[in-house]
């Protein structure tokens, strides 16, 4: 084993934060895309890969969703972060003498208070970390980042303004990639599990109703549900679901032999522990 975790991003990233908030014990290795970190986990380089899958306000990560299905890899595990970002500038710099704020389009979107409040100017980068470390080598006091607070610390920037995000609850749900094998069979999995998997629905009347009743009529609980378009016809749709137990669990089984009747290419992409954060959110709920 390589004890390599791969992600999406540059060093100081929230994906890294995720990283090494999970696995504190893995080496975790930075890549230019999303396909280098797939391909790390595919090609033997590294054990996982950590993923993000969706935001809580910006909704699915781009790709993802096509990636993921046609991947070697499966879903072995998920993990939420709480999104923090930090104003960071060079060290003695300061907001008021700043004129531009650097970051990933979604942390700009998701921080316009502080932006506004100083009239700084956004600017768009291609990474939150990155960001960080374009202010840092061009020595501009007059340049800032918009950048998670591990990214301080890595480039040597100081902390201008901490917490900026205008939603204090803004959260990012990863899913943990291994190379794909056997869903572990249900007695060696802990009792809260999450499935994930893709389907078609046939092209005809109501068969999305039909498809997702065999697990309404089952009682099995779906948490999420995604849809995207394949090809360029429009004429076939995906859906990516994570319904609440394991292929195993009888009330499961029953409803994917449904789901078989009014779909095609049903793939499982993983069963997997519920995270810690799911089952505390569930609960807060009952």
């Amino acid at each position: 084993m390589s004890n390599k975790i791969s992600y999406q991003g540059e060093a100081g990233s929230n994906s890294n934060m995720a990283c090494t908030e999970l696995f504190p014990d893995m080496e975790a290795v930075p890549c230019a895309s999303f396909e280098d970190a797939f391909s790390m986990v595919e090609n033997g380089e590294a054990d996982l890969a950590m993923i993000p899958i969706e935001n809580s306000l910006a909704g699915r990560v781009a790709d993802i969703h096509v990636l993921l299905p046609e991947s070697e890899l499966q879903i072995v595990g998920e993990h939420y972060l709480r999104i923090r970002f930090d104003l960071l500038g060079l060290p003695g710099s300061t907001i008021e003498g700043a004129s531009e704020v650097h970051s990933h389009i979604h942390a700009l979107g998701q921080c316009r208070k502080i932006i506004r409040e100083h009239q700084l100017t956004p600017v768009i980068a291609g990474d939150t970390a990155g960001s960080a470390r374009e202010v840092r080598d061009w020595n501009d006091p007059t340049k800032l980042s918009l950048a998670p607070p591990l990214a301080a610390a890595l480039y040597g920037l100081e902390a201008l303004a901490t917490g900026v995000e205008d939603d204090q609850t803004n959260t990012t749900r990863f899913v943990v990639l291994a190379r794909k094998q056997d869903i572990p069979a249900r007695s060696s999995m802990p009792a809260s599990l999450v499935t994930t998997l893709v389907f078609q629905a046939r092209n005809v009347p109501s068969a999305l109703y039909k498809a997702l009743g065999g697990f309404a009529t089952n009682g099995v609980n779906l948490t999420r549900l995604e849809s995207y378009m394949v090809g360029s016809g429009f004429a076939a749709t995906t859906f990516m679901v994570d319904i609440e137990g394991h292929p195993d669990d009888l009330p499961v089984r029953r409803a994917l032999e449904e789901l078989d009747f009014f779909t095609w290419e049903i793939k499982i992409l993983g069963s997997y522990p519920a995270s810690e954060h799911r089952q505390n959110t569930v609960a807060s709920f009952v």
